[in-house]
């Protein structure tokens, strides 16, 4: 018998991810590879690949009429950033399409979450030939605004913390490496 192993489901089953609301996402690179720049002295400096990614971010809303940015990141691995979705009555944005919920109902009509994401999850950079980016994504969905405080500082102080950040891989190995006394 053979054993196919089945991919985590990360979206949240049966929410309209096109639904107006806030949305707290981590999109990391592909093999935690780090792209976009070095933390020094617990300050984030971008590279040029980082300066794309800053750029491409920004645009969202330009190709997206209901949707509005809040606190944002890029680490030299991840982009940590809160994107808002303003409900409307219309299909917006560059790809409208009708997000099935359960067997009948459908969402608004509006783009979901994943078609804002794939905006800067697509960006293709020059230097390299292949996927830069991890298949999928990390999302939240913000409800109360003590979570939304709470998120806004964590985004905030990332990089103070990223010689003890999970997706920094010198830490890993370093963790692995390090025996037992």
């Amino acid at each position: 018998m053979i054993f196919i192993k089945q991919r985590k489901l990360n979206r949240l089953k049966n929410f309209d991810y096109s639904s107006s609301g806030y949305y707290f996402i981590t999109i990391c690179t592909k093999g935690r590879e780090e792209y976009f720049g070095n933390i020094i002295g617990n300050k984030m400096i971008l590279n040029k690949y980082g300066e794309i990614v800053k750029k491409c971010w920004f645009k969202i809303p330009e190709h997206f009429d209901n949707v509005e940015l809040n606190e944002f990141i890029i680490m030299p691995n991840h982009i940590h950033g809160i994107i808002i979705i303003k409900y409307t009555n219309q299909p917006v944005g560059n790809d409208p399409c009708v997000v099935p919920i359960n067997n009948n109902q459908v969402g608004h009509g509006g783009p979901t979450l994943q078609k804002y994401i794939d905006g800067v999850n697509k960006k293709q950079f020059p230097r390299f030939n292949k996927r830069i980016w991890q298949k999928s994504y990390y999302d939240h969905i913000i409800r109360t605004e003590y979570s939304l405080f709470q998120i806004r500082q964590y985004i905030i102080g990332n990089p103070s913390k990223w010689i003890s950040d999970r997706n920094n891989l010198i830490n890993t190995v370093i963790k692995i490496t390090k025996t037992p006394s």
